[in-house]
């Protein structure tokens, strides 16, 4: 490229911007390896988001994955069971974020004459570095590449003699286990996530837009150190709290609505996730009733959160709860899922529990973190009661994290 990209790319290793120490990215290689060892994969290319951070600390705003056409998302990280070094591929736009971003020791730019589908070059530096053979994984089940650039991907390894296997679930397994590093994150992710409720009670009142709300506690958590969370956080008011998931709108609150606020705190990408009901006037008795009884689970989940609990264990105190209490019927759900990186457009983990989907014998792992949902359709319209919690367990306690209050915040 220019001459000046070129002295500023000569540079840029002296700006180095990671978010943990070079071990932790070591250790994390290593733990993919061994469980590319254990699935018989030679070859792991790694193309999501995710995966990308979790092993190098890369990074971005845009990954090309809803551009057109001529922005096909090549770039990846290819990782041999037998080498304990990855060879991290990359666009030309993004040399220097790579540089400065990443642990990366083995940068290879994508020619720029070929800059916009780097598949060829990826396959002939492959066979070159001689990684280019036996069992080769890819992360199909990721939205990145589309399901177009993932078949362009399919064919060239298979045509190059290698068998291809889905291979989504070694680093999503490995992530699921959180080193002492990625705790404090995910604790510090909590505090934020706090900050941000406080902020959105501090601005709902009446005439104030949904957006406003949403503005604020964004603005709150980013002067706390926080970053964009990988959902948009829904604020939703009078009948639009019947919904769980509606974008934040120029709505304007009104006197007598609930407002529910969905949110996670973000630190180093680790997501937090909280939610709590508030309420402009006096709510009708029966809400506070139904919202009274369904966060009264928790008290229920408290007593027995430790690492090892059986999961099943949890659900069906909660559901045996809500049936006691007769607000069962109305349940929107009641479950879970796992909490840690994230980039848009999900949060929501690669593990996920309720009583439809979870094993008899699974627990609540050590240095992991989910979150757990409380979520119930109110009497005569009155919308959602929302009550979102994280869990976090560690190698001898588990705890809920979140300091805000569960009873509905009358404002």
């Amino acid at each position: 490229m220019k001459h000046n990209f070129q002295e500023a790319l000569a540079s840029a290793g002296e700006h180095k911007e990671l978010p943990f120490p070079t071990e932790e990215f070591t250790q994390r290689l290593d733990r993919v390896r061994r469980a590319m060892a254990a699935e018989g994969i030679d070859l792991l290319f790694a193309t999501a988001p995710e995966s990308l951070y979790y092993l190098t600390g890369f990074q971005c705003e845009w990954y090309q994955a809803q551009s057109g056409r001529p922005f096909p998302p090549t770039s990846g990280l290819a990782i041999h069971v037998d080498h304990d070094r990855t060879i991290h591929f990359e666009t030309p736009s993004e040399a220097m974020l790579a540089t400065i971003g990443t642990v990366s020791q083995d940068i290879r730019i994508f020619p720029l004459e070929a800059r916009r589908d780097g598949l060829p070059f990826i396959l002939a530096e492959l066979k070159a570095e001689g990684w280019l053979a036996g069992c080769v994984a890819l992360e199909l089940y990721n939205y990145r590449p589309n399901p177009v650039i993932a078949e362009r991907y399919r064919a060239g390894f298979e045509q190059a003699g290698c068998r291809v296997t889905d291979g989504t679930d070694i680093i999503r397994k490995v992530r699921h286990i959180k080193s002492p590093r990625e705790m404090e994150a995910l604790e510090k992710a909590a505090r934020i996530a706090d900050i941000g409720m406080a902020a959105a009670q501090d601005a709902i009142r009446p005439g104030v837009m949904e957006l406003e709300v949403f503005g604020e506690m964004i603005a709150a958590m980013s002067r706390a150190g926080g970053e964009f969370p990988a959902i948009l956080p829904p604020v939703m008011s009078g009948f639009r709290s019947n919904c769980l998931h509606p974008l934040a709108s120029r709505k304007r609150l009104a006197p007598g609505e609930r407002v529910n606020v969905d949110l996670s705190g973000v630190y180093k990408r680790y997501h937090c996730n909280i939610a709590r009901s508030f309420w402009l006037g006096d709510p009708p008795r029966e809400a506070i009733d139904l919202h009274d009884k369904a966060v009264a689970a928790y008290d229920i989940v408290e007593q027995m959160l430790k690492p090892g609990l059986k999961v099943k264990a949890l659900l069906k105190a909660v559901r045996d709860h809500y049936a006691d209490t007769g607000i069962l019927e109305d349940s929107y759900w009641s479950g879970g899922y796992e909490l840690g990186i994230a980039f848009p457009p999900d949060w929501v983990g690669a593990y996920i529990y309720d009583l439809s989907m979870t094993g008899d014998d699974e627990v609540f792992e050590p240095m992991t973190v989910v979150n757990h949902e409380c979520n119930f359709f109110g009497p005569a319209k009155t919308g959602i009661s929302v009550t979102i919690e994280t869990f976090f367990f560690y190698q001898d306690t588990a705890r809920i994290v979140s300091q805000r209050p569960r009873a509905i915040q009358v404002l």
